[in-house]
């Protein structure tokens, strides 16, 4: 799963540009494309997906027996990850050089967004005929457009004791130089209007996103090791696509949901923490003529796999762990336990993944936090608590979680698409 990992790192440059990869991937496969907007004809044996607001997509496919009692398996994933929104009027002068205004998005850890090649990635709204649906364009800017460089250390002699960086005034990007005696250019905003060949009036809003342009790749001395940005969380939206693509339920219904806006908390119209995911639910219910007496039979033995990357151990940290549970790097996917529920994880989802973890031969480890500090929450604990089923999280250990760029194990990925694949084969 390599090759389609790095591939979805290089294209899927924003949640919006993730999402058109998965849904090309998804075409590519067969499956066809839906709206919300209208009437769906679903069938047995069907393979489907439809998109929503640009950055949330739901992929299915049906078994040969639309029977949905005990035969349900959903996969969650997120396609946003940590970085630098640009801001609406964005450009910024400064002392001769253009500058571009943004702010940070998600729990980024800022200091290593410095000194690398940024580009810039998402979509804009463009003034059109019909007010209530603007015209909507897409870019990903694929070469060194910014960057955020450091002080010297001649001027900084205390950075290496650690400075506090200002989201403000730390983290604007250099967009390029200014001509001689100009005191102010619309360089960012010259350049998205000669790009999409429209005048820049016409611009009328857009989400815009620097990332970090490193290519990913192998490290380590035997090549064990996958160095790439957005490791957190393509490594589960790509093994959630294997799996989906790879399977061929006999009945029931296989299901991913890849939802935006984890990073700030889910509770949006494409996020989690919606009603969202249950109304999809629904209507695929609806198209294949189930009561909603069967349905809720259907969906109440379901399963939920939320996949999101782990903590794995830090060999210069070792403390920052749980004592008894420090998944390794290259050891297999990590299932993820809370008691406070940050993780929706209890011992009979828990024995479920074991077992199929068992059965394949796929090797997985446990993790667990310190108990004296708060992990994060996953998207798993916010969609079970509307949607009501066994719910396990997973994901594969990475060290450097939410920075520009991440490390993990190469077996590991190959671990979490073998246990996806096999998780789709349940039914």
């Amino acid at each position: 799963m390599e090759k389609e990992l790095f591939h979805l790192v290089e294209k899927g440059t924003s949640a919006v540009m993730a999402v058109r990869e998965a849904a090309r991937q998804l075409q590519e496969a067969g499956f066809e494309e839906l709206s919300f907007q209208r009437g769906w004809g679903l069938t047995e044996n069907g393979r489907y997906f439809v998109k929503h607001h640009d950055t949330t997509l739901f992929a299915f496919a049906i078994g040969a027996q639309a029977d949905l009692r005990g035969a349900v398996r959903i996969g969650a994933a997120h396609t946003d990850f940590p970085c630098l929104r640009i801001k609406p009027n964005p450009d910024v002068s400064a002392g001769g050089y253009g500058q571009v205004n943004v702010e940070a998005y998600g729990g980024m850890i800022l200091n290593t967004w410095l000194d690398r090649p940024l580009g810039i990635s998402g979509r804009i709204a463009l003034a059109g005929e019909d007010v209530m649906h603007p015209e909507m364009r897409y870019i990903s800017v694929d070469r060194p457009f910014m960057v955020i460089p450091n002080l010297a250390i001649h001027m900084n002699r205390e950075v290496n004791k650690g400075i506090e960086l200002n989201k403000q005034t730390d983290m604007l990007p250099i967009l390029g130089l200014l001509g001689e005696g100009a005191k102010e250019e619309k360089m960012l905003m010259d350049f998205l209007a000669e790009e999409l060949q429209v005048k820049r009036e016409d611009i009328l809003d857009y989400e815009l996103w620097a990332y970090c342009l490193e290519k990913p790749q192998r490290a380590g001395i035997k090549g064990e090791l996958l160095l790439s940005p957005r490791l957190d969380n393509l490594t589960s939206v790509q093994a959630l696509l294997t799996g989906l693509i790879n399977s061929n339920p006999k009945k029931g219904l296989n299901l991913i949901a890849l939802f935006d806006h984890e990073e700030i908390g889910s509770k949006t119209k494409q996020g989690a923490d919606s009603m969202l995911l249950l109304s999809l639910l629904e209507k695929i219910n609806d198209s294949l003529g189930k009561t909603p007496e069967q349905a809720r039979e259907g969906l109440y033995d379901a399963f939920f796999l939320s996949l999101d990357v782990a903590h794995g151990l830090h060999p210069n940290q070792m403390g920052k762990m749980d004592p008894t549970n420090k998944p390794v790097l290259g050891r297999g996917l990590c299932i993820k336990e809370a008691a406070s529920q940050s993780y929706a994880t209890d011992c009979e989802a828990v024995a479920v993944a074991e077992q199929i973890c068992r059965k394949g031969d796929i090797p997985y480890q446990k993790f667990v936090n310190r108990s004296d500090m708060a992990g994060g929450r996953t998207l798993g604990a916010l969609a079970s608590a509307i949607l009501p089923v066994r719910t396990v999280d997973i994901g594969v250990p990475i060290l450097a979680m939410h920075s520009a760029v991440e490390t993990m194990g190469a077996a590991d990925l190959e671990a979490l698409a073998d246990f996806a694949t096999a998780y789709f084969q349940t039914i």
